[in-house]
């Protein structure tokens, strides 16, 4: 039997040969949850939900390191070898049916260690139905193995039961400053500065149309909600979105683009144009200077 031991450090995470989970510190209070939210505009872990889901990942981790579940042969046949180095990027295939889907950004694809995690916390999670959910995808002989895998552990004694804490807060040294700073250069990623073609294609820069809004102040209005949906499609932070419509809103600015058509429609059009182009670069340059959790 596990019970994973928990502490506040900078970040999520469950350090190799640790039963234990991290927890980042803007969880521990209002004040500076509104203050993670201000920098970089989502707190993940957030709300009860989010909280639970990335909990039971990381409690994925802690069972694998207290029972060493990645030198089983079997565990190896799933899900790969763990010590295969975790990559600068990784880009993801989002169709793919032999892993999981639980966090953003189809992360259980990014390494071996996290793609157990993401289907014990897939096995793991109340009323998930996992079984009719993955009917017919390869991802499902991985789930049937970690409920084998469950049961057969189910009130063994762990091999490991280190209760270390690293990286505890109390131990730290980072300011605040340092650690946005950090935090908002982890969440940038280098998309493409010239967005004028795509631009004109949804708005106009015909001169009888200089009566209309114009197309900086449509997409400043409907900013929040622009970076909301489509960090719900592509798992993208909010705070790397919100740095492209700023670029985008400059754009339409320079280039007096005024909308045309009915608003809903337009506003759709733009979220699927960004959402195309967030994939693209993705797929291209992959996911850099990622947070494992």
């Amino acid at each position: 039997m596990i019970r994973p031991h928990a502490w506040l450090s900078d970040e999520w995470f469950s350090p190799g040969g640790v039963p234990g989970i991290a927890i980042p510190f803007y969880l521990a209070h209002p004040r500076l949850m509104r203050l993670e939210r201000a920098q970089l505009l989502e707190v993940e872990g957030g709300t009860s939900a989010e909280c639970l889901q990335i909990l039971r990942h990381e409690c994925g981790h802690a069972i694998q390191h207290a029972f060493q579940l990645q030198r089983r042969r079997e565990w190896q046949r799933h899900f790969g070898k763990s010590s295969t180095p975790y990559p600068e990027s990784y880009r993801p295939n989002p169709g793919s049916k032999r892993f999981v889907q639980h966090l953003r950004r189809w992360y259980a694809q990014s390494h071996p260690d996290e793609d157990f995690a993401e289907t014990f916390a897939v096995w793991l999670q109340p009323g998930s139905r996992w079984r009719s959910r993955y009917a017919g995808w390869p991802a499902l002989k991985k789930l049937l193995y970690v409920d084998r895998l469950m049961r057969e552990l189910a009130g063994a004694q762990p091999i490991i039961r280190s209760r270390a804490r690293v990286d505890p807060l109390s131990k730290l040294s980072t300011t605040l400053f340092e650690h946005y700073t950090y935090r908002r250069a982890v969440y940038s990623l280098e998309f493409p500065k010239t967005w004028d073609d795509d631009l004109r294609r949804l708005f106009s820069d015909d001169r009888r149309a200089q009566s209309l809004e114009s197309a900086s102040a449509f997409l400043r209005r409907h900013r929040v909600y622009i970076r909301r949906i489509v960090a719900k499609w592509t798992g993208e932070y909010q705070f790397t979105l919100d740095t492209v419509l700023g670029d985008m809103i400059g754009r339409c600015r320079e280039l007096q683009l005024r909308v045309i058509g009915r608003e809903r429609q337009v506003l759709t059009d733009f979220m699927v144009l960004l959402t195309a182009r967030t994939m693209e670069v993705l797929s291209r340059q992959g996911r850099r200077d990622w947070i494992v959790v």
